[in-house]
């Protein structure tokens, strides 16, 4: 990416004789919108499981996880998406410290652009990145003050406190057949700044949810610049369109 200085994160790796490989991308059709609007975003995608997405099977969003949706439906994508998780697993510092060497270039690449760069670190997977330390008992957020980081979530009681520097953006992902008690610990988290609701068809997104104000969240994928407290309404993609689990919100079956 151009970037004249030596990556402080592949040093280290190599001084401990790790491995390194790319993990983050930039490219998705939201993505490219939201650099209109000055931000460069770069995601990670993971296969999802009961381990890294412990809540989907709940939520009823298992089988219409957006990890089949748009580019994610190719094989070669998947088979990307797999390597990267089967190195998640095999090598755990590996990863986070690839993690961090992939971010510190991109922060640069974004600022040569004029833009400011956001991290969505669960484009498939909700692992609770705050309560993995990588370097001087560091969190991720942490080593990367000036960053901007975001993610839905379907865990209801997570717990940012002296793990960022405010800098870590969340959006509960609501499903109307999650047990009550987890919805209800999800949506009061004052953790999380807004909700999430998938609709089945676009032209049938409502004004207002279960008295909560509706507003578009499928232009763009920039979270962190909206209000707080309201519904992100968007719609079905891939298998998700033909889900009636509960998950996707169906006009005159879940809402009138």
């Amino acid at each position: 990416m151009g970037v004249n200085m030596t990556n402080p994160y592949k040093l280290i790796i190599r001084r401990e004789g790790l491995t390194y490989k790319k993990l983050l991308g930039t490219a998705s059709t939201k993505t490219i919108k939201g650099e209109k609007l000055g931000y460069l975003t770069a995601i990670l995608y993971l296969t999802p499981n009961d381990d890294l997405c412990p809540l989907a099977r709940l939520a009823g969003c298992m089988e219409g996880c957006l990890y089949s949706a748009g580019r994610g439906a190719f094989t070669s994508i998947q088979k990307a998406r797999q390597a990267k998780t089967d190195f998640w697993y095999s090598d755990q510092r590996s990863f986070l410290l690839s993690l961090c060497a992939d971010i510190w270039t991109l922060k640069y690449y974004a600022r040569k652009k004029d833009q400011k760069l956001l991290i969505r670190l669960n484009g498939t997977s909700d692992i609770l990145w705050e309560n993995y330390k990588i370097l001087h008992d560091q969190t991720i957020f942490q080593m990367f003050p000036d960053e901007i980081f975001y993610d839905y979530t379907k865990h209801p009681s997570r717990n940012l406190n002296g793990k960022t520097y405010g800098n870590y953006d969340l959006t509960y992902s609501f499903s109307s057949i999650t047990p009550k008690p987890i919805s209800i610990k999800g949506l009061s988290n004052p953790n999380n700044a807004r909700a999430a609701v998938v609709f089945q068809k676009k032209e049938d997104i409502p004004l207002t949810f279960r008295s909560w104000e509706v507003i578009d969240g499928d232009d763009t994928d920039i979270r962190h610049i909206e209000p707080k407290n309201v519904v992100v309404a968007l719609y079905a993609k891939g298998k998700a369109k033909k889900d009636q689990s509960g998950f996707v919100q169906i006009k005159g079956v879940h809402y009138l």
